[in-house]
């Protein structure tokens, strides 16, 4: 790490995700998106589903699929704890677009009154999802 860099730690229940130095992590907080620079000032936030970009000192971008978490910043150090976490690279994007289709099926039965397995939020919850990882990936 130099004086233009943070360090950038990203763990799920599951270990490590991601560990290394950046200039720039974009992140999908609650309220809205945002994104912290070396030497921001110290802060704590909930996150929600969305990307992270991790943008490193070469300006190579790193983008992960979430669900969403909490991150917390200080002095230069960045965590951020994540139930789930998908890199774009791992996407399996054909599976992604499957489940897109599925949900988007399952919301046009629901509003057409036609039941199906599981409610509307629920559809809409799994569209959200698969859109996002599809973002992620590049499809979208």
């Amino acid at each position: 790490m130099n004086d233009k860099t943070f360090h950038v730690e990203i763990v799920t229940p599951r270990g490590e995700a991601f560990s290394g130095d950046a200039v720039m992590v974009a992140l999908p907080g609650v309220m809205a998106p945002f994104q912290v620079l070396v030497h921001h000032a110290p802060i704590m936030s909930q996150l929600g589903l969305g990307m992270i970009r991790i943008i490193d000192e070469h300006n190579k971008e790193t983008r992960f699929a979430t669900s969403g978490g909490f991150m917390e910043m200080n002095h230069n150090n960045m965590t951020v704890i994540v139930e789930s976490i998908e890199s774009a690279l791992d996407i399996d994007v054909a599976r992604a677009e499957s489940a897109f289709a599925r949900a988007q099926e399952h919301i046009r039965n629901l509003r057409n009154g036609h039941e199906t397995s599981i409610d509307l939020s629920r559809a809409q919850e799994a569209l959200a999802r698969a859109t996002n990882r599809l973002k992620v990936a590049g499809k979208m």
